[in-house]
């Protein structure tokens, strides 16, 4: 197989892996946030996470044209064994995901334009997105959104020795949003999708449901931004039943596309819906 070859493989794969590096959110971690001490369910033993294999596994998956992703049966075996899911089969459903490690100015129009479309959505934050951002989280709060959780700085999760280090950038995030909302945190996103079964029953431990996706773009490169026409067309081609969506708020070609994006979806008969409102059909093929 020759290098070119590999190389356009290697992309292909990538186009579902979200944000693929700690590098992506260099805007927001320029110093570590130290998780504070935190206390865990006395139930946690660290023990049993040595216990469990801890080969990273990342989130990168075959695209579809309207359709599901293509991911090995297994992989759906250990998803759903941890409580993890990355689609609904539910026809006509959509899932609108944000992940957001920097603020770059465009998430109050993306508010804008849920709030004016009355579409619910989830935005997975981090440590130092809390920190600065508190009042556009609280307004994810006031407006009916979801605040998940993504981690105090954002690591590969299996790269993460330490069971207490783990539980402290989980649950010292969640004691943050819970300080600033009164709210507590019940969904988890891997950051770069990069998850273990250590990490997965770890976290589903903490009583959270972990959510992967079934549709992502390079869309987080702020430096290639390919134009609106683009981002549209990757949208539309990639939605299917069940789709989670994801897309990174960084992106000033999703703010602008984001409210024609909504509109011709439902015109075409989807329905945007909440996490919270899982079906009985998550991650079947």
């Amino acid at each position: 197989m020759n290098k070119k070859l590999i190389l356009i493989l290697m992309s292909m794969v990538l186009l579902l892996s979200g944000c693929t590096s700690k590098s992506v959110f260099k805007n927001e971690i320029t110093e570590d946030i130290t998780p504070v001490a935190v206390n865990v369910p006395a139930e946690l033993n660290p023990g049993k996470y040595s216990e469990l294999p801890n080969e990273k596994n990342g989130w990168g998956l075959k695209k579809n044209k309207n359709a599901p992703p293509e991911i090995p049966a297994k992989t759906v075996e250990i998803l759903n064994k941890y409580g993890a899911v990355y689609k609904d089969s539910e026809p006509h459903a959509l899932y609108l995901t944000f992940d957001e490690g920097y603020e770059n100015g465009y998430t109050p129009k993306i508010l804008d334009v849920l709030k004016e479309n009355e579409v619910p959505a989830a935005f997975f934050v981090t440590g130092p997105y809390i920190k600065n951002q508190p009042e556009l989280i609280k307004r994810m709060v006031d407006e009916g959104h979801i605040v998940g959780n993504h981690t105090i700085n954002h690591p590969s999760m299996p790269d993460v020795k330490s069971a207490e280090k783990l539980k402290n950038e989980i649950v010292g995030l969640a004691n943050s949003f819970t300080e600033l909302t009164g709210q507590e945190m019940k969904f988890f996103r891997p950051p770069m999708g990069e998850y273990s079964e250590r990490t997965l029953s770890l976290t589903q431990d903490l009583g959270y449901t972990s959510v992967f996706w079934s549709f992502a773009y390079k869309d987080w490169d702020v430096k290639n931004q390919k134009g609106t026409d683009y981002a549209y067309s990757q949208i539309m081609d990639g939605v299917h039943d069940g789709a989670i969506l994801l897309l990174h708020a960084v992106s000033e070609n999703n703010a602008n596309i984001l409210d024609k994006v909504i509109k011709d979806l439902k015109t075409a008969g989807y329905r945007f819906k909440s996490l919270d409102e899982f079906g009985n059909h998550v991650n079947n093929n």
